[in-house]
C-alpha cells in the first residue's frame, strides 16, 4: 500500500518557507509598490525618446559611410579602361586602373581593400602586388556569391573576417558589386571594397545609453552586423531579441523582467535596411538619483531591520549543518570522493547528508566502472576497425601466384609468396596495436613488391623516409589503404606507366607521412564523400573496398589521437593525388 505524504509543515521545509516570505514580501511588497509605480512609467519614456535620437544619429553616420563605399564603387564600375581590361586579353591598362584604386583607398584611412576578381582569373587591386591566399578561392565568399545575385546592384555584406589576402585576416564591411560587358551584358568582375570594421563599432561605442545600454546592429535577414559582445554572441553565450526586433510594430518594445528589463528602441537605415538597435536597462535610467538614494534609504533600514530580526531567528538553526554540509560538496568538487558528512540531525537536512553520503559512494563506484569499460570500449573498437582488412587483395594476389605457378616462373612464385607472408606476419604483428615507422614501411614494401608483379611494367614505387623517425610508434596499417586507393583508382586508369610514392619525414612535433601518386586522380567532392560516408552507407554498396579503408584509416586516426590528426587530401583531377597523414611524434 503506497504511503500518503505527510502533511505535516515543520523542520526545513517550515523555516525556508518563512525565511522566503518573510524577505520577499517585505523588501518586495514595499519597495517595489512604492517605487517602482513611480519611476518606471517616466523613465522608460524619456529614456526611449532619448535612445531613439542618439541612434538617429549612428544611423546618418552609417548610411553616408555605406553612401561613400557606393560612390567608390560607382567610379570603378563605370570607368572605360575596368570594362577595357576584362574584356581585352592583351589591354595594358592594369597599371593604370591600380593606381586609380591605389588613389581612391589614400583619400580614405578606413579603406582596407579595393580589388576586382576578373571571372577569367585575372586579379587587380590598390596594390601593385596583390598576394592572393592560396587556401581560399574568392568565387566562393559569401560577398562575391552576393554580388552575382545582385546584377550590378552594390551589395553591403555582414562585418566578417576577410580572408581572401594572404596572411591577412582582418573583420570588415565588404561592399561588392558585379561588373559586366556594357554591350553584352556578360559578367567580367566582381569588385569588393573592404571598410574597416572598426569605424562601425566606434559610431556605435560612442553613444552614450546608460552604465549598462549599448547598441547593436541587424541586417534584415538577422545576421549581427555588430554586437559589442559579438563574441559571446557567435559563441552562444549571449542572445538578443533577433526575431522581436526583426517583426517589431513599434519604434521600441520591452522585455525581461527585474533587474533584466530592458527597452530596445529600433531604427532602419534607408541605405542598407539594417536595423540599428539601442538597448537600455531600466534600472539604470533613474535621473534624480539623490532624492530616491534618501526615500530608498529609509525603506531600506526599516524592511532591514524587521528582515534581520527575523533572520537571525532562524539562521542560526539551519547554518551550521548546510555549512558542514557545503564543506564536504567543495570537497567532492575538488576530487575526493573518500568523505563522510557527519549530521546527526533527523530533518531534512539530516536525511539530505546520508542520501549524499550513499550518493559519493556510488559515484566513486560508477566512475571506477566507467573507467574499465571506457578502455575495454576503445580497445575493442582499434580492434574492429583493424580487423577490416580487404580480402580482395588476397584472393588476386593467389590467383597471381597459381599463374605464375602455370607458367613455371618459380622465382616469382617465391618473390611473391615471401612479401605475402611478410605482409600478412605484419598484419598480425602478435596482437600489438603499435608498431614502429619502419616496420609500417617495410609492410608496404612488401605491399608494392607485390603489386609490382601483378601490375608489372604499369608501376613503379619510390619510397623516402627520413631515417630519423624509423623508431617512433604509429598505429599498423596507416599507409596499405592509402597505396591501395592510389593504384586503384590513379594508376590503374592511367595510360602508361604510373608511380607511387611514399614519403615520411618530422615537422615540428608530428610526423608527416604522404603517399603521392600520378595517376588519374579524383575530383575533391569524391574525395570528400569517401572520407564523410558512414560506415552504414559503406556496407550498403556506396562505396568500394579501396574507400571503406580510406575512412577506416581516417577514423582509427581520430579514434585513437583524436580530432586533430587524420587525412588530408589534396586532388589534382588528370594530374595525381597527394595524401597527407598528420599523426603524433611519439
Amino acid at each position: 500500500m503506497r504511503r500518503r505524504p505527510s502533511l505535516r509543515f515543520s523542520g526545513l521545509q517550515a523555516t525556508i518557507a518563512l525565511t522566503l516570505f518573510s524577505l520577499v514580501f517585505v523588501a518586495v511588497l514595499v519597495i517595489e509598490l512604492v517605487s517602482y509605480n513611480l519611476t518606471e512609467g517616466t523613465v522608460a519614456r524619456n529614456s526611449e525618446a532619448y535612445t531613439y535620437q542618439l541612434i538617429g544619429e549612428a544611423e546618418q553616420n552609417i548610411d553616408s559611410y555605406i553612401t561613400y563605399m557606393k560612390n567608390i564603387s560607382s567610379v570603378i564600375m563605370f570607368n572605360h579602361d575596368v570594362e577595357s581590361y576584362f574584356t581585352d586579353p592583351n589591354a595594358p591598362q592594369g597599371r593604370k586602373i591600380s593606381d586609380l584604386l591605389d588613389s581612391i583607398k589614400r583619400t580614405r584611412k578606413d579603406v582596407n581593400l579595393i580589388a576586382l576578381f576578373g571571372t577569367d582569373g585575372k586579379v587587380l587591386s590598390d596594390r601593385t602586388k596583390l598576394d592572393l591566399n592560396p587556401y581560399v578561392n574568392p568565387a566562393t565568399l559569401s560577398w562575391y556569391r552576393a554580388a552575382l545575385r545582385a546584377k550590378g546592384n552594390p551589395v553591403v555584406s555582414p562585418s566578417h573576417v576577410q580572408n581572401v589576402v594572404d596572411n591577412q585576416y582582418r573583420w570588415v564591411i565588404s561592399l561588392s558589386r558585379l561588373i559586366t560587358d556594357s554591350r553584352t551584358g556578360k559578367p567580367l568582375a566582381v569588385l569588393v571594397v573592404d571598410l574597416n570594421f572598426s569605424v562601425i563599432r566606434d559610431i556605435c561605442m560612442n553613444l552614450d545609453l546608460g552604465n549598462r545600454g549599448y547598441v547593436f546592429i541587424v541586417s534584415n535577414d538577422g545576421t549581427i552586423i555588430y554586437h559589442p559582445q559579438q563574441q559571446l554572441i557567435y559563441s552562444n553565450l549571449k542572445q538578443e531579441k533577433i526575431k522581436a526586433v526583426l517583426n517589431a510594430p513599434k519604434r521600441s518594445f520591452t522585455t525581461g523582467t527585474g533587474r533584466d528589463r530592458r527597452i530596445y528602441t529600433i531604427r532602419s537605415s534607408d541605405q542598407t535596411g539594417w536595423r540599428i538597435v539601442g538597448v537600455t536597462y531600466v534600472n539604470a535610467l533613474v535621473s534624480d538619483k539623490q532624492f530616491l538614494q534618501i526615500y530608498y534609504t529609509l525603506l531600506g533600514v526599516a524592511c532591514f531591520t524587521v528582515v534581520l530580526f527575523l533572520s537571525v531567528l532562524i539562521s542560526f538553526r539551519i547554518s551550521k549543518p548546510i555549512k558542514m554540509l557545503t564543506s564536504s560538496m567543495r570537497e567532492v568538487e575538488s576530487g575526493n570522493f573518500d568523505i563522510q558528512v557527519q549530521i546527526a540531525a533527523t530533518d531534512e537536512i539530516g536525511n539530505l547528508a546520508r542520501t549524499f553520503n550513499i550518493m559519493i559512494a556510488k559515484i566513486k563506484e560508477l566512475m571506477l566502472q566507467n573507467v574499465k569499460e571506457h578502455d575495454a570500449k576503445r580497445r575493442a573498437e582499434l580492434q574492429a576497425l583493424q580487423a577490416q582488412i580487404n580480402p580482395h587483395f588476397l584472393y588476386n594476389t593467389l590467383d597471381s601466384v597459381v599463374w605464375m605457378a602455370e607458367e613455371q616462373q618459380h622465382d616469382g612464385v617465391v618473390r611473391m609468396v615471401s612479401s605475402l607472408s611478410k605482409l600478412l606476419r605484419h598484419t598480425i604483428s602478435k596482437g600489438e596495436e603499435m608498431i614502429t615507422v619502419l616496420e609500417e614501411i617495410e609492410h608496404i614494401h612488401n605491399y608494392l613488391i607485390i603489386q609490382k608483379m601483378r601490375y608489372r611494367d604499369k608501376l613503379d614505387y619510390i619510397i623516402e623516409v627520413d631515417r630519423s623517425i624509423y623508431s617512433h610508434r604509429v598505429m599498423k596499417i596507416l599507409l596499405q589503404p592509402l597505396v591501395e586507393n592510389s593504384i586503384y583508382h590513379g594508376i590503374k586508369n592511367k595510360k602508361g606507366r604510373g608511380t607511387v610514392k611514399v614519403v615520411g619525414k618530422k615537422i615540428g612535433g608530428n610526423i608527416l607521412l604522404q603517399v603521392i601518386d600520378d595517376g588519374v586522380g579524383f575530383d575533391a567532392q569524391e574525395m570528400e564523400r569517401i572520407i564523410n560516408t558512414s560506415e552504414e552507407e559503406a556496407g550498403e554498396g556506396d562505396l568500394d573496398s579501396t574507400g571503406v579503408g580510406v575512412r577506416n584509416v581516417n577514423d582509427r586516426i581520430k579514434l585513437y589521437y583524436g580530432d586533430g590528426y587524420g587525412l588530408n587530401f589534396r586532388c589534382n583531377y588528370g594530374s595525381g593525388t597527394i595524401v597527407d597523414v598528420w599523426l603524433p611524434a611519439r
